[in-house]
């Protein structure tokens, strides 16, 4: 759960979608960065930092999105990535950070797809069928060829960036490549086997040989992770199936400390 706060920062001249670095604390070298903004008080930032989908700005408006976070070497604390949502001219300005709305990642893994042989279908169909149902406030979607440990880190690193949910599609079958369950099962804190049996049940609805399915629901760290199945039409289906528990279950995930069942 994201409470908002301020800080203060000295920011470079910058146009509407440029993209700058957002460094907090003593530099021993700045190293030639030309679009570097240094934050003064990097106390004021919560231990959570800041993630992405972050909204930075005045009483007149939001400057600054942040979209990830960086290493840059010489820097004592933490390297956000930052672009800017309007015209900025250089000052030193004290922002307002608020976030509403949830970060989402939407990974597709096929080999024929990262080859370019294969238009991907599923990963477009998912967020748009997402972000018809959860107010987001960042989204983004990656293509990778089906390899585990390329996936088990992308992941971590969403994670760590403040993503609150990652749906992946692809990989969940029986063939020899189709291995996203043992990518993520390492690096899950917790599987979620309601969700994962709502999604084998409305799968069965449709087809008996949905049984051979292996979709995957779990967390990692405050981050909700899904992994689907690779067809469109399958991967719409597990989604559908647990659309409507996600806001509760991002709100519990985020801290939200009220009892549930109640009105």
């Amino acid at each position: 759960m994201f409470a908002p706060f301020s800080l203060s920062a000295v920011l470079p001249a910058l146009r509407a979608g440029e993209m700058l670095l957002m460094a907090c604390g003593a530099s021993k070298d700045q190293g030639g960065a030309e679009r570097l903004a240094v934050v003064i008080r990097p106390e004021a930032l919560p231990m959570s930092g800041l993630p992405v989908g972050t909204m930075l700005g005045t009483e007149n408006g939001p400057l600054l999105k942040v979209e990830g976070r960086a290493f840059w070497p010489g820097w004592e604390r933490a390297v956000f990535l930052a672009r800017a949502v309007s015209d900025i001219p250089e000052g030193t300005y004290a922002l307002n950070a608020e976030r509403v709305g949830c970060a989402l990642a939407v990974i597709t893994l096929s080999d024929k797809g990262f080859a370019g042989l294969r238009e991907d279908e599923s990963g477009p169909a998912l967020l748009d069928r997402t972000r018809g149902e959860l107010l987001l406030c960042h989204e983004r979607r990656f293509l990778l060829p089906d390899e585990p440990a390329r996936l088990r880190a992308l992941v971590l690193e969403l994670a760590g960036q403040g993503y609150d949910l990652v749906i992946s599609t692809g990989g969940t079958g029986l063939s020899p490549r189709d291995l996203t369950p043992e990518a993520l099962i390492p690096v899950l804190d917790r599987r979620l086997p309601g969700f994962e049996q709502a999604m084998m049940a409305a799968s069965l609805q449709k087809t008996p040989r949905a049984v051979l399915s292996r979709a995957l629901a779990g967390t990692v760290g405050q981050t909700l992770l899904f992994a689907l199945p690779g067809s469109r039409r399958a991967a719409l289906e597990n989604l559908d199936a647990v659309l409507e528990a996600l806001p509760h279950a991002l709100e519990k995930l985020g801290g939200d400390m009220s009892d549930c069942g109640r009105a």
